[in-house]
């Protein structure tokens, strides 16, 4: 995978760190960031709720691909005013944006689109997967008639059985970008995090004596 940095000049966003306990910029998001600035048919002039705005680069990139309106959340009101100013810094003109405090899918309102990168190796659950599973089960809630889905998630969350739910919950799905790359540090240091991962088929590989996950790109439609 590219470099944070770099990753963040070629989608022309400039970040300077506050410290704190703010998201930092993630391989995960950096590369659905990308697929949506190349893709803005997928968000353009739609209604988009983007769960977990963090630093946000989803936000700066919706915008560009020309969302006809934003909804931003945060689980924190001083995390989301960490998205505020950082999307202010960057944004292109009016906006129609509103950023909204809320516990996930917790929030009023429907959608054309809900996007978002789900919390997972340090989502806080007993199950990972719980975001994971939340956003496919209760999303549409939040969506209009044939809305969609778009988010990232790693192999070992287990992209198989997230296919599967997708398909029980009536969304028509694809994958429609991957990429792979090494660990992240602190997936050594999560108590029990390899473990879960060894169990899952396909959730990792081996190159050059270093583990590699798999990421995926997601986009999946409510089928009514």
């Amino acid at each position: 995978m590219v470099g944070h940095d770099q990753d963040l000049a070629s989608l022309g966003i400039r970040y300077e760190s506050r410290g704190g306990d703010v998201w930092q910029p993630t391989p995960h998001g950096l590369f659905m960031a990308g697929i949506l600035d190349r893709n803005h048919d997928l968000v353009a002039g739609l209604d988009v709720l983007e769960l977990g705005a963090g630093m946000a680069i989803h936000t700066i990139i919706l915008q560009r691909a020309g969302a006809r309106s934003i909804t931003a959340t945060e689980y924190r009101e001083d995390l989301l005013q960490e998205t505020r100013r950082l999307f202010e810094a960057h944004a292109e003109g009016a906006c129609d944006i509103r950023y909204v405090v809320a516990d996930w899918l917790d929030v009023d309102g429907t959608y054309d689109a809900v996007v978002t990168n789900p919390p997972f190796c340090k989502s806080g659950k007993t199950n990972r997967r719980y975001f994971i599973d939340e956003l496919i089960l209760n999303a549409h809630k939040r969506l209009r008639p044939r809305g969609r889905l778009i988010f990232v998630q790693s192999s070992m969350a287990d992209i198989a059985k997230t296919q599967r739910r997708l398909d029980e919950n009536g969304f028509d799905h694809e994958i429609i970008a991957t990429t792979e790359g090494p660990f992240r540090d602190y997936y050594y240091e999560e108590p029990g995090f390899l473990e879960e991962a060894r169990r899952v088929p396909g959730g990792f590989s081996m190159k050059d004596g270093k583990e590699h996950e798999t990421l995926f790109v997601v986009s999946a439609r409510l089928r009514a």
